[in-house]
């Protein structure tokens, strides 16, 4: 129904944030991560929305972009995951970290959102594995990787598809260091493709 507010900033709650835009002002709950990018009172700034209804109420939640909220449409798909521990979710992990735990079935790294059980961590990886789809994930890392000059020469004397697992690791937070050892660790690497390496590496970091 509502895409994204663009407004001014007015007011800060515990977890949400009022947006005026033309003169109404829209309470608009955000996850802890959000809280930490919103702009100075009284500045503008643009969130792109999911409006859940309930019986008793109505309630906006807002992300700093589209693939946030998709990512979190995803979440909330999953038995046991409402908005509020799907913005949890999001607060704790970015849109390719909960990629990345999904595709190395990393339940782990799901249930260190608060509020967020080691059980309820395995359905979300085995309710949207097959709805994250592993190349576009890699490829949107490695076009991170590629604008913040994650390419080392560390990487060089490994196969293509081990250099972008590399890279892609590095742009998630890694060293290289880390990520070479991870990669060099894996048996055939260089029969494998570059999806096939992360998910492998992601279990030995």
């Amino acid at each position: 129904m509502i895409r994204y507010i663009k407004g001014t900033l007015e007011m800060i709650e515990e977890d949400a944030v009022i947006l005026d835009n033309q003169g109404i002002g829209y309470r608009i709950l955000v996850s802890p991560a959000m809280m930490d990018r919103l702009p100075v009172m009284g500045g503008e700034m643009k969130l792109y929305t999911y409006l859940n209804v309930r019986e008793d109420a109505m309630q906006l939640f807002g992300f700093g972009n589209v693939d946030e909220l998709e990512i979190f449409q995803m979440l909330i798909t999953v038995s046991g995951i409402g908005p509020k521990a799907g913005l949890s979710i999001l607060g704790t992990l970015s849109a390719d970290d909960i990629r990345f735990a999904v595709l190395a079935d990393d339940a782990a790294a799901i249930a260190k959102a608060p509020g967020v059980g080691a059980k309820t961590a395995k359905k979300v990886i085995v309710e949207l594995k097959d709805k994250i789809a592993a190349k576009e994930t890699v490829n949107a890392v490695l076009e991170k990787a590629a604008g913040n000059g994650a390419v080392k020469e560390e990487n060089a004397g490994v196969s293509k598809a081990s250099a972008e697992a590399v890279e892609a690791l590095a742009a998630l937070g890694y060293s290289a260091a880390e990520a070479l050892k991870a990669v060099k660790q894996i048996e055939n690497a260089g029969e494998l493709t570059t999806e096939e390496l992360l998910k492998q590496a992601l279990k030995l970091m």
